[in-house]
This record gives structure tokens, C-alpha cells and sequence, in this order.
């Protein structure tokens, strides 16, 4: 069943993309960030309590909590360079940055247990930098210089923490063989303390310099992702579920959100956009096919 709940899940996540970038276009990041966590919270809760699980997922032990929350902690400040990026730059290029997870994902393990590629590996290795260099040159038709954009930095520094969470995901899920309705129900939880934490500081610093504006699209940012993960960790709680495989699969929805942004937002250069976000797609899949 692991197959069908990804597509799923990729599926409800290019709407979670569309629906964010429209949350925080010109808008405060953190607020909206905020809010959609905690709606998305208050939508999980209300599921739990529906099939009545909320007891089973509220009562966890003190070793299965902290290994949650640094799941949790990974996630927030990925999401918060993720937020800033998506805002900072064109939906066409942010959301092709972050599908690179499984690239990162793979060079990770690579370095981390010292694998050395295959000729095959190698050849995706490079269509995956071959793919950020022509998403490089459509930029600069906008005036976005890659080496020196700072969205373009939080993309990169928020898919590679990514990268971080769904190696971590394996772990929760399958080595420790933890409910994925426990995860999700903390998971969401723990967000909502950090990012109040994370508002409380900035409001104290005054470093929020974006008036903040309510938007109808930034409840359903937290209904899209709930679902999305839902069937996701329902996915990854299946023992033998390859994560480079899963990897791919979840971010195919890059492929829609791309399409569906395109239309609504009219954004330039879509066609070369297009030939750079082949080049990457391919560069993964032979990464995670031939891994």
C-alpha cells in the first residue's frame, strides 16, 4: 500500500505549496507559519478524537516525546528558511529547489558512511547540478543571482535540513517502530511550542518588519500538510519502505505545484524553468532508481 499513499500524499503537497506561496506572498512569514501549524494541529486532533485515538497519541513516554521533538526541531527551522525562500523568490524556482530533497538525502548518506558513487550515480549527481545551473540561468533573466540571492540561500540550507528529517523519519518509523499517529500528533504539537517560542523572540527583538495580513489560504496550508503527512507516515511505517524511493515519489508533486503556479501566478522564463526542472527530476530518479 506504501505506493499509493505517496502518490497520494505528492499529490495533496502541491496544494500545500500552492496554497503556502499564496500565505506568504508579500506577507509576515512567521505569523503565517504560525497559524498554519497550529490549524493543522487543530484539524489532526479533531481527526483523532473522531476515530478516537487522541488518548492513544497524547500519552507517550519521556524517550519517545524527545525523540519526536528533534524530528520536530529539524523541521522548524527547515520550514522557517523553506517559508522565507518561497517568498523571497519566484514560485517556479523555490518550488524546484526544495524537490532536490532526494539529492541531498542520497550525497548525505554518500559522506556520512563513505560510499563512493557508481558511474551511473555519478551521471545523476551531475544532472541534479546540471539542473540548478540552468534554474541559475532563468534567474538571471529576473535579476536573481544564485550565488548571492538570500532566498535562494534559504532554499538550500531548508532542503537540506529536509533531507535531514526524512533520513530521521526511518529511524522513528521503522527502527523504533513508533505509531505514525503518535509521530504525527507530537510532531504537530511540538511545532506549535517552537514557533510560538521562535514569535515570542522576534516580537521582543522587533525583527518583524512585514505587517502581517490574514488570508484564507493559510488555514488550508495546515489542512493540505496534515493530510499530506498523513498518508506519508502511513507510507513509511510499512517495514522494508525504501526512503530514497518514497523521497521521489513525495516530491513528484513539484511536477503539479510547478504547472498548477505557472498558470495562476504568470511568472517569466516558464519554459526554461521547464527544461531545468527536467534535468533535475531526471538527475534524482537515477539517483534514487540506482542507488
Amino acid at each position: 500500500m506504501w505506493i499509493p499513499f505517496v502518490l497520494i500524499s505528492a499529490g495533496l503537497l502541491a496544494f500545500y505549496d500552492l496554497f503556502k506561496k499564496q500565505s506568504v506572498d508579500n506577507n509576515a512569514v512567521m505569523p503565517v507559519l504560525y497559524l498554519g501549524t497550529f490549524f493543522g494541529t487543530v484539524f489532526f486532533s479533531l481527526y483523532l478524537l473522531a476515530i478516537g485515538k487522541l488518548g492513544f497519541a497524547f500519552f507517550v513516554d519521556a524517550h519517545t516525546f524527545w525523540l519526536i521533538f528533534i524530528k520536530s526541531s529539524i523541521i522548524a527551522v527547515s520550514w522557517v528558511f523553506a517559508y522565507y525562500a518561497i517568498r523571497e523568490l519566484p514560485f517556479s524556482i523555490a518550488a524546484p529547489l526544495r524537490a532536490s530533497v532526494p539529492f541531498w538525502t542520497l550525497l548525505g548518506a554518500m559522506i556520512l558512511y563513505g560510499e563512493i558513487p557508481s558511474w551511473i550515480q555519478a551521471l545523476g549527481i551531475g544532472a541534479v547540478l546540471a539542473g540548478y545551473f540552468l534554474f541559475s540561468l532563468a534567474g538571471k533573466l529576473e535579476g536573481i543571482r544564485f550565488e548571492r540571492n538570500w532566498g535562494v540561500f534559504f532554499a538550500f540550507v531548508g532542503t537540506l535540513l529536509g533531507a535531514c528529517s526524512a533520513l530521521y523519519d526511518k529511524f522513528l518509523l521503522q527502527r523504533h517502530d513508533i505509531d505514525p499517529l503518535i509521530v504525527q500528533f507530537w510532531f504537530q504539537a511540538d511545532l506549535v511550542l517552537l514557533f510560538t517560542v521562535i514569535i515570542f523572540v522576534q516580537r521582543l527583538l522587533k525583527m518583524q518588519r512585514t505587517p502581517f495580513q490574514w488570508r484564507w489560504s493559510i488555514p488550508a496550508v495546515g489542512l493540505f500538510l496534515v493530510a499530506a503527512d498523513w498518508f506519508y507516515f502511513s507510507a513509511m511505517s510499512e517495514q522494508g519502505t525504501p526512503i530514497s524511493i518514497v523521497s521521489l515519489l513525495r516530491r513528484s508533486n513539484v511536477i503539479v505545484s510547478f504547472a498548477l503556479g505557472a498558470f495562476l501566478f504568470h511568472e517569466q522564463n516558464i519554459k526554461r524553468k521547464a527544461y531545468a526542472l527536467a534535468v533535475l527530476i531526471i538527475g534524482v530518479a537515477i539517483l534514487c532508481y540506482f542507488k
